[in-house]
């Protein structure tokens, strides 16, 4: 049986729920494209996210691995291109940790691609009425960190699997808390992940489609 795996953060800042937590828990379960997605919970703490998400990929042996996080004040859902090997916490994490400046892993590069087709990711997303574009940055805090990390361990297998991050906005209830903040409803953040994941299992090259930004 072909496996995805799905990671989603436990909820942090404050927030009572973490929308990408609970769009993982919906897709559990689910067959797309063939595969059977398997959603782990993941603690929004620096080096710990990582050593699960790894664990996760010797149980699973899955085919895919997208890790997903909440990127509040976004309105769409966002793919992300590149992870960095910097730690710089704008806030502490779920157990008080706030690095400024500081590698993710000494040994690693500057930065990973995702070997996710990102493009045809969000075309899939976009032609399911879903709003969605490519992202150019993961932010500094634990949701790079986990992307870097899974990247790092996706190459030092030999890339036998393919990886990356996508980030979805807040759910509408938090959005009601926080004046003037985008939202989308769960509903949507399924359909759009759903194509997504669809798109990646089923896409041999990525689309050659603009995604760039001008600044």
């Amino acid at each position: 049986m072909r496996h995805v795996l799905l990671t989603g953060f436990d909820p942090f800042g404050g927030e009572r729920v973490n929308p990408a937590l609970e769009a993982v828990r919906c897709l559990d379960g689910r067959v797309i494209a063939g595969a059977v997605v398997r959603a782990v919970e993941v603690p929004t703490v620096r080096f710990k996210c990582v050593e699960r998400v790894r664990s996760a990929i010797a149980e699973l042996d899955p085919l895919l691995v997208i890790s997903v996080g909440q990127a509040g004040g976004r309105a769409e859902i966002t793919p992300e291109r590149v992870a960095i090997n910097v730690d710089d916490f704008r806030i502490k994490d779920n157990e008080g940790n706030q690095p400024v400046d500081e590698v993710v892993d000494p040994k690693g590069p500057a930065a990973y691609f995702s070997t996710l087709p990102i493009k045809a990711m969000v075309d899939a997303m976009r032609r399911a009425h879903i709003p969605a574009s490519v992202s150019n940055t993961a932010g500094t805090f634990v949701c790079n960190h986990l992307f870097y990390g899974l990247m790092r361990h996706l190459h030092l297998e030999g890339n036998v699997r393919r990886g990356g991050f996508v980030h979805i906005p807040y759910l509408p209830e938090q959005a009601a808390r926080l004046s003037g903040q985008p939202s989308m409803g769960l509903d949507c953040v399924l359909t759009g992940l759903e194509a997504g994941i669809a798109a990646a299992l089923e896409c041999g090259e990525d689309k050659p489609i603009t995604g760039g930004t001008e600044c």
